[in-house]
């Protein structure tokens, strides 16, 4: 296994709740599997967020359940096969997954147990429901993804660069569903008036070229569509964008200019209640697939003024977060 794989076998202490789970066996103590990205690379409040919403449904750690938890590093994908393999072979009653990647690793292990996906881009796209209404099969939960992001993120963009005529957006074609996404947006530049130029970059070292392109072809602001590679390179990302006096929507807590996207510390404790309808003998197949449906604009006041730009006042205050 790669050695950057981190992996770890940790039972994972819930919170208390005055209620036990209902319709429990007597003394039935439910395994679930965590499958995703390692907390030190993510954000450890996710997983904290899950535990929090099994507790206020009565589960506690000790009496009735137990979380197996398994990680790799951020874009490392491959490990995921074996670790999801893993999870399968200490016979959890419930596989918990975070990412597009892990939910596919979990599904190719299992056709029996059931799977909660929690941030997943599009789960028919990527194959792993049939559809969102009727999913079948063992796995259900959360997509991130809804139609209007790609269109809201880049009517955003527009609004805050208001001189932008000619937008690139950076995509991943290693990323099955970023053609979809490519799609959509140029369909919603079409009716905001503005231009793309589609960059690619298949891997990190791809990124220096991407956006030497973006300043040759004169582009004014920047969308990052959401990508496990991206994300690793996050910081990289954002510094190359101020470098190349680029505005961009991404992630802002990384040094983007601003980002549109659903709370996933929402979508995490969500994700409980889909593990408990199981747990009391609902199937996956039968609970539909729930698109987000709380998004938050996060604004960088400091890229902001890096980059000699003021945020409209009338975008500033629909920012849910402001970044100073």
């Amino acid at each position: 296994m790669d050695r950057r794989a981190f992996i770890s076998g940790v039972t994972v202490a819930l919170l208390a709740a005055p209620l036990a789970a209902e319709a429990q066996p007597a003394g039935k103590i439910w395994k679930i599997g965590f499958l995703g990205p390692s907390p030190s690379g993510t954000a450890p409040h996710f997983v904290q967020a899950f535990r929090q919403g099994l507790g206020e449904l009565g589960y506690v750690e000790g009496k009735n359940i137990a979380i197996e938890y398994r990680s790799t590093e951020p874009g490392d994908y491959e490990p995921y096969r074996l670790l999801a393999a893993e999870l399968v072979g200490l016979r959890v009653d419930v596989l918990v997954t975070s990412i597009t990647s892990a939910a596919l690793a979990a599904k190719k292990a299992t056709t029996t147990i059931p799977i909660v996906m929690v941030n997943v881009d599009d789960p028919v796209e990527s194959g792993l429901v049939a559809s969102l209404s009727r999913p079948g099969g063992n796995v259900t939960g959360l997509s991130r993804m809804s139609p209007e992001l790609i269109g809201k993120s880049l009517a955003l963009l527009k609004e805050a660069v208001p001189q932008a005529v000619r937008i690139a957006i950076l995509s991943n074609p290693a990323n099955s569903l970023h053609l979809g996404m490519v799609r959509t947006g140029i369909a919603a530049a079409r009716s905001l008036g503005v231009r793309l130029t589609i960059v690619e970059a298949r891997a990190a070292e791809g990124l220096e070229d991407a956006f030497a392109t973006m300043v040759r072809e004169r582009v004014s602001a920047l969308l990052v569509l959401v990508d496990g590679m991206f994300y690793f390179n996050r910081t990289r990302i954002s510094d190359l964008a101020i470098r190349s006096r680029l505005p961009s929507m991404f992630t802002a807590q990384a040094g983007g200019l601003m980002h549109y996207s659903p709370n996933p510390t929402d979508n995490y404790r969500r994700a409980a209640t889909y593990v408990d309808k199981i747990l009391k003998g609902t199937k996956p197949g039968d609970l539909p697939i729930e698109q987000s449906t709380k998004f938050e604009l996060v604004i960088n006041l400091k890229t902001a003024k890096a980059l000699g730009l003021t945020i409209p006042p009338a975008v500033l205050a629909r920012a849910d977060e402001v970044i100073e």
